[in-house]
C-alpha cells in the first residue's frame, strides 16, 4: 500500500463522507426523536396502518406493528433504510468510482507513471474505501446508540444492537466488493454511479418482494439482505455462522478477483 495514495485519496473523499455521515445521523435523530410520541399514540397509528398496503409496509422494513413498541425495535425497523440501503449505496458507489475515475478523469496515466505499482494502487485505494465504509457504520451505529438511550422507554440488548451494527457494516462491505468488482470490469471508461445504485435497490426490491409473497420467497435468497438479520428482538437473534461465511467468503472473493483483475487490466489514459 503506498501511504501518500491513501492520505491523499482519505482527503479527497472526506467531504462526501461528512455529508452522508451527517445526513444519515439527521435521518436516525428526526426518526428516533418522535419515538415516544408514536408509543403515545400507538393505537391511533395501529389503526392508520392496518389500512396501509402490506407490500408499503414492508418495503419500509415493517413486519410486525409490536416491533415498533421497543426502542431497539424501531430502531431495527428504520436502520434497514438510513443504513443497509443509503450505507450500502454509498459503498458501492465510493468503490466502483475510486478506481474507474482515475480512468475516465484521464489522470490514470500521470498516477501510473509515478513510483508506484498497480498493486499499491488498488490496495491504497481498497484501504480509503474500507476506512471511509467503516467511520459511516461507526459514526451512525454510535449516533443511533446515544439516540435509543436518549429516548427509550426500558431497557434494551446492547448485544442485539451490536450484532445489528455488525450484519449492517458486512453488508455494506460486500457492496464495496461488488463496486470494485464492477469497476475493474467497464471496458469503456466511465462512470457507472447509477447503474451501482440500481443494484442496490433491486437487492433490496427482490429481498422485500420474497417477505411480501410467500409464492416468490425463496427468491429472497438471491439477495444480500436476507442475510442480514434484523429481528433484533427474537431471543435466538445472533451472528449465524451461515450468514458470516456468506458475507466474508463472498466479500474476499470478489476482492481477489478484482485485485488480479486490476493488475491485468488495459488502462484508459
Amino acid at each position: 500500500m503506498n501511504w501518500n495514495l491513501f492520505i491523499k485519496e482519505i482527503r479527497r473523499n472526506s467531504f462526501s463522507l461528512i455529508l452522508w455521515i451527517i445526513i444519515i445521523t439527521l435521518f436516525i435523530s428526526v426518526t428516533m426523536s418522535v419515538y415516544r410520541t408514536f408509543l403515545e399514540n400507538q393505537s391511533k397509528i395501529a389503526g392508520m396502518l392496518s389500512i396501509v398496503p402490506a407490500g408499503l409496509l414492508q418495503f419500509k422494513g415493517i413486519s410486525d406493528f409490536n416491533d415498533l413498541l421497543s426502542a431497539l425495535g424501531f430502531y431495527a425497523v428504520n436502520n434497514i433504510i438510513y443504513m443497509m440501503v443509503l450505507g450500502s449505496i454509498y459503498a458501492i458507489v465510493l468503490s466502483s468510482n475510486i478506481l474507474l475515475k482515475e480512468e475516465y478523469d484521464k489522470t490514470a496515466e500521470y498516477l501510473l507513471t509515478r513510483p508506484v505499482t498497480r498493486s499499491e494502487v488498488f490496495l491504497s485505494k481498497l484501504a480509503v474505501v474500507s476506512v471511509n465504509v467503516l467511520l459511516l457504520n461507526l459514526v451512525t451505529a454510535l449516533a443511533g446508540f446515544i439516540c435509543i438511550e436518549i429516548f427509550k422507554t426500558g431497557s434494551f440488548s446492547i448485544r442485539a444492537f451490536s450484532i445489528l451494527s455488525l450484519y449492517t457494516l458486512l453488508l455494506n462491505m460486500l457492496f464495496v466488493s461488488i463496486g470494485l468488482f464492477l469497476s475493474v470490469m467497464v471496458k469503456r471508461p466511465k462512470p457507472i454511479t447509477t447503474f451501482c445504485i440500481g443494484i442496490v435497490l433491486i437487492m433490496y426490491f427482490i429481498y422485500t418482494l420474497s417477505k411480501i409473497t410467500e409464492s416468490v420467497a425463496k427468491i429472497g435468497y438471491l439477495s444480500p439482505f436476507k442475510y442480514a438479520r434484523t429481528d433484533v428482538l427474537d431471543t435466538s437473534y445472533n451472528v449465524s455462522p451461515g450468514n458470516l461465511l456468506y458475507f466474508t467468503g463472498i466479500t474476499l472473493l470478489l476482492l481477489i478477483i478484482s485485485y488480479r483483475r486490476y493488475l491485468k487490466k488495459d488502462i484508459y489514459t
